[in-house]
């Protein structure tokens, strides 16, 4: 990107090179944000299948938050978190996150959980792990 400014800046045009690097450069990025995309699809797959026949038990969501997580390439993104807590036998905390593109949206959606009670799925192996599903919000 650089060499463009700098190409167009020292010679006011752009050379074949330029838009060639430009080119691979935009291309890259975008399989960057292609596989991290596709591995967090995956991973709350995976996730969503182990957690299938796991024991459930009642959380009450105890925490709400909304973090700007726009990184410096991309459009605005905001992380809504909703932080539960359950007995299993100890105390317990999870979260839930979900991705808006509006702050208020994602103010408005996780303050609509707060205080509410919602089924989770907890890991019979490690009672510190569980998992909320997107159907028992």
């Amino acid at each position: 990107m650089t060499l463009i400014i700098t190409s167009i800046l020292v010679r006011g045009t752009i050379g074949p090179a330029s838009v060639y690097t430009f080119i691979l450069t935009m291309l890259a990025v975008g399989v960057v944000v292609l596989v991290t995309i596709l591995q967090m699809i995956v991973r709350k797959g995976i996730e969503r299948a182990r957690s299938r026949n796991w024991p459930t038990a009642s959380a009450i969501i105890d925490l709400v938050s909304v973090a700007d997580v726009t990184d410096d390439a991309s459009v605005p993104s905001f992380r809504a978190t909703l932080t539960y807590v359950y007995r299993n036998p100890e105390e317990q905390m999870g979260d839930y996150s979900r991705d808006f593109g509006n702050k208020d949206e994602a103010d408005a959606w996780a303050n609509s959980y707060k205080g509410e009670t919602v089924k989770i799925y907890v890991d019979p192996r490690d009672p510190t792990h569980s998992f909320l599903r997107d159907e028992d919000l």
